[in-house]
């Protein structure tokens, strides 16, 4: 349905109106309606949903996935033509920015996890559009990506945390494991540790030895003089005449802090007003755990029990009496008690319940206590149904009786989230609630294999079928096949198209094994999810700012142009220069693209397709005076890197959580790395460029704190998105670059760039590639240079680039080469190049190596499109060396918004 159509919808909304509720209308309800329709037009909602070949990967890996874009009920987007995906560390530190076309809705892309850029660790994925830009980014596509390192970690570590009472004291200890891949424990090696701050300020450290079993134990809050919540262990082992810098382990897991919190439906508990209250408890990590309790009165009177039902969540009934306060005696799993307070009582008000257990119809009743009916008997009150701001249910009625009840069949909604709100007839809303409502009328998709049972290399023919109901449609689909041994996974706690686009892009918080409620194995799932309803938070929207007129302010719209070049000709005074021509060129492509500026000097090449890092030329010499005039050019607008909302999916042990894969990649590796022989002839010293070579520099000191060579940066395609997450302890904010130690201080002082002992911004190595890098030094003071007295700096970071070998010319060469203001060179953030998936191809007739394909994705291909007739299609693919249970999995929509998601498993002999 088109936004115009919607819109127009919105205002007929109010004749369904449900036969229990008055049917009288008021200018009240009108106003709402209107503006929230108005709001819906203006302001359409765009997502995106990321498929992914697999939940998470080693270094030496691809990540393979399809963007799917959506707007209005998730049908494909027709507002943005780019989406972007970036990848991030936990530090916040900005690794790689993948900007790519979209399609009838959909892309696809790849990002290489290149070994000396990916050290083990998690990363955030993020998906989303320049459009999308203008609203909060916790409605981005947000997944937090276990990143494990085969290939250049030598030692496998474990841990495990207990909790002792010691002295009246908590004692928490932490047990680490080391092992060499296929080799017994690390025994009696010496281990450095140290305890950090988010900050990066060291909380506590020491040394121990490992014993028989390659075990040692820290006392973490031994020497602690700060909280252990959001610290970092990092640990180190001797081998022999080095030393083995090993994996941080995140500590939140470690600390026993635990909370319960308390939800009464509509928002508020009143006075005589029985009302249903949920409740969650989490532990440290934000992770529910399982609770028992009562809850008690004033006089020690238990009045309601309750018990976790799902994740720690629960709910139970209370009725608050006058003259009573209320507190919940808790008990956790491990024995310990707590007490909170419940939520304040109102003394006066309405609530609004909602019952959505009948398979056809949600009942809703409406309670006010009798000071309240009192005061407003005869009053009108308005319920609203709405979802992104598309009203799909609103009516009136008024208050005759203190309880009133009414039913809205289910026919009137969608699969999704729905928002009930109850509003006074002044417009205030006064209770809400959110239901979410289930049709299971998801694409009816599925995968069938041609047989159940096949051989290693052998063939395998995938059969598509997609169908609306009975009918048969087209749409886009990616599947994915992984050797489930090598790549085992929770199908409760996947990212999947059900999960993100009709939940968590829904709901601001962290959900906790959100695709459970869709898996359909656990009969009382929806009994869950409705709970879950009661604890979460549906914030798309606030009606209070719509009905005072505060809309968003739009900054950027979406990208309907493709990629653009856009710039200014000046003339050598700096004025504008209208009606002035320029052409373009980008390299590799044999193109000439020409345009004129318009009364203000602006410039806009649109439509326009490279790859990244282009090199793009600008020409203006076709024009009066052309040597007085100069080219500037708008740079790429980045979205900076933003905490993870899904910080809590984060992996504490990598090694041991994702081990299976590790221990595939390192056989992998081990197939393809041959030492060759080499010979050495002769050996130089051959000195290295460095600070000292630049006057500027000379008063920094002689060893850098950090030096890292311009090897490591050969696969860098841009500095400024490599440089934070490549350099230890830096990170970016707001184009600023500063120490991790001091992002939280407000009064910190950035660092300062020099390039070629230049001085330079952040901003500025957007024009420079990895490959242009000879070394790059880190300082954390000036020694004797003043250079952050005369800067206002903290730090220094001096980039030195690598020299082109030439020969010499004359003086009239050199001024032919000199660049000129009218003639722009400079390298452009394209799309980003898609490779291919490989899949071999086997011959059943020729033998084989048997045993060296350790593929763990078997098969992924995003570009799966149904027959419109049929809705039908086929793929054929070979299976690896690895023997065990395959699982297929098909993901997708068709091009009216239904979603679908099949899952089929084969055995591999």
């Amino acid at each position: 349905m088109s936004l115009k159509k919607i819109a127009l919808s919105l205002l007929m909304v109010t004749c369904f109106v449900a036969p229990a509720l008055a049917q009288r209308d008021t200018v009240s309800l009108n106003t709402i309606i209107t503006k929230t329709s108005k709001f819906a037009y203006s302001y359409p909602i765009e997502k995106v949903y990321l498929h992914l070949d697999k939940p998470y990967y080693s270094a030496g890996d691809t990540i393979w996935f399809k963007a799917y874009i959506t707007a209005d009920r998730h049908q494909p987007s027709t507002l943005s033509n780019i989406v972007y995906v970036d990848i991030a560390t936990n530090q916040d530190s900005m690794v790689k920015v993948v900007k790519l076309p979209v399609t009838n809705g959909v892309a696809n892309g790849n990002i290489i996890l290149t070994p000396d850029v990916y050290k083990q660790g998690n990363y955030h994925l993020r998906g989303y559009t320049a459009y999308m830009r203008n609203f909060d980014n916790d409605y981005f596509y947000h997944k937090n990506i276990a990143i494990g390192n085969a290939i250049q970690s030598v030692v496998n570590t474990n841990i495990a945390f207990k909790t002792a009472d010691a002295a009246g004291k908590q004692k928490i200890t932490a047990t680490i494991s080391y092992k060499q891949p296929g080799e017994p424990a690390l025994a009696n090696k010496r281990v450095n540790w140290s305890i950090t701050t988010p900050a990066g300020d060291e909380i506590s450290k020491g040394k121990s030895t490992t014993d028989q079993n390659g075990l040692i134990n820290v006392v973490l809050n031994e020497n602690a003089s700060a909280s252990l919540k959001n610290a970092t262990l990092t640990t180190s082992i001797e081998l022999g005449n080095r030393r083995e810098s090993l994996n941080k382990f995140a500590l939140n897991a470690a600390v026993a802090e635990r909370d319960v919190q308390f939800f009464p439906e509509g928002g508020e508990l009143t006075l005589g007003v029985r009302s249903k209250v949920a409740f969650k408890a989490v532990n440290n990590n934000g992770l529910g755990i399982n609770v028992k309790g009562t809850i008690t009165d004033n006089t020690g009177t238990v009045v309601a029990t309750l018990e976790s039902q799902h994740l720690g969540m629960g709910i139970f009934a209370l009725m608050p009496q006058d003259g009573k306060t209320y507190k919940a005696i808790i008990t956790f799993a491990d024995g310990i008690n707590a007490t909170y307070d419940m939520p304040r009582i109102k003394p006066a008000g309405i609530t609004m319940a909602v019952y959505n257990s009948a398979a056809d119809s949600i009942s809703i009743k409406l309670s006010a206590n009798e000071p309240y009916f009192k005061a407003n008997q005869g009053k009108a009150y308005y319920i609203v149904v709405q979802n992104g701001g598309a009203i799909y249910f609103a009516a009136q009625t008024v208050l005759q009786t203190p309880v009133y009840s009414a039913a809205i069949p289910k026919s009137k909604f969608p699969t999704g989230i729905m928002q009930l709100t109850l509003f006074s007839e002044r417009g205030i809303a006064l209770s809400e609630r959110i239901i979410f409502i289930k049709h299971n009328d998801m694409l009816n998709l599925t995968l069938t294999p041609d047989r159940k049972i096949y051989n290693t290399r052998q063939k395998v023919k995938l059969s598509v079928l997609a169908k609306n109901k009975t009918l048969p449609v087209t749409g886009e689909f990616s599947v994915s096949v992984v050797d489930e041994d090598k790549v085992p996974s929770d199908e409760n706690a996947e990212n999947t198209i059900f999960s993100n686009l009709l939940l968590t892009s829904e709901i601001k918080g962290y959900i906790e094994k959100a695709n459970y409620y869709f898996t359909g194995k656990d009969q009382n799932a929806d009994a869950n999810l409705d709970i879950l309803m009661l604890t979460q938070g549906y914030r798309r929207i606030s009606y209070r700012n719509i009905l005072t007129g505060k809309f968003p302010q739009i900054q950027l719209f979406p990208e309907q142009s493709g990629l653009e070049v856009t710039g200014m000709l000046r003339n050598n005074t700096g004025m504008p220069v209208a009606k002035g021509n320029l052409r373009m060129q980008i390299a590799g492509k044999n193109q000439l693209f020409e345009t004129v500026t318009d009364m203000t000097g602006n410039f806009k090449f649109s439509k326009l397709n490279f790859p990244d890092s282009a090199q793009i030329v600008l020409n203006a010499r076709n024009n009066v005076n052309s040597r007085n005039l100069m080219i500037s050019v708008e740079g790429d607008s980045y979205q900076p890197p933003t905490k993870n909302p899904y910080v809590t999916d984060e992996v504490t042990d990598i090694d041991s959580t994702i081990k299976p894969l590790l221990l595939n990649t390192k056989r992998q590796y081990d197939n393809l790395h041959i030492l060759k022989e080499v010979v050495i002839k002769a050996t130089s010293l051959v000195r290295k460029p460095s600070h000292s070579d630049y006057g500027s520099l000379s008063g920094l000191p002689m060893m850098a704190d950090q030096a890292v060579p311009g090897e490591r940066f050969k696969d860098c395609p841009n500095l400024y998105t490599c440089l934070p997450s490549m350099l230890l302890g830096i990170s970016a904010e707001n184009n600023t670059l500063f120490f991790s130690k001091n992002v939280s201080n407000p009064n910190r002082k950035p660092i300062q760039i020099f390039i070629n002992g230049r001085p330079m911004d952040y901003s500025y190595l957007n024009t420079f590639r990895g490959a242009d890098v000879e070394n790059i030094e880190v300082f954390r003071n000036d020694g004797l240079s003043s250079i952050n007295k005369n800067y206002d700096s903290d730090g220094i970071i001096s980039i030195i680039t690598k020299k082109i070998e030439g020969t010499k010319i004359s003086l009239a060469q050199l001024q032919e080469m000199l660049p000129k203001g009218n003639l722009l060179t400079y390298n452009a953030q394209g799309y980003g190049v898609t490779r291919e998936f490989y899949s071999p191809r086997y011959d059943p007739l020729k033998q084989g190596a048997f045993g060296g394909d350790l593929r763990s994705t078997i098969y992924w291909s995003p570009k799966v499109k149904t027959d419109k007739t049929t809705g039908a299609t086929f793929m054929e693919y070979f299976n690896a060396d690895g023997k065990g249970t395959y699982r297929a999995t098909i993901e997708g929509m068709d091009a009216d918004g239904n979603l679908g998601r099949y899952i089929i498993r084969y055995t591999v002999k």
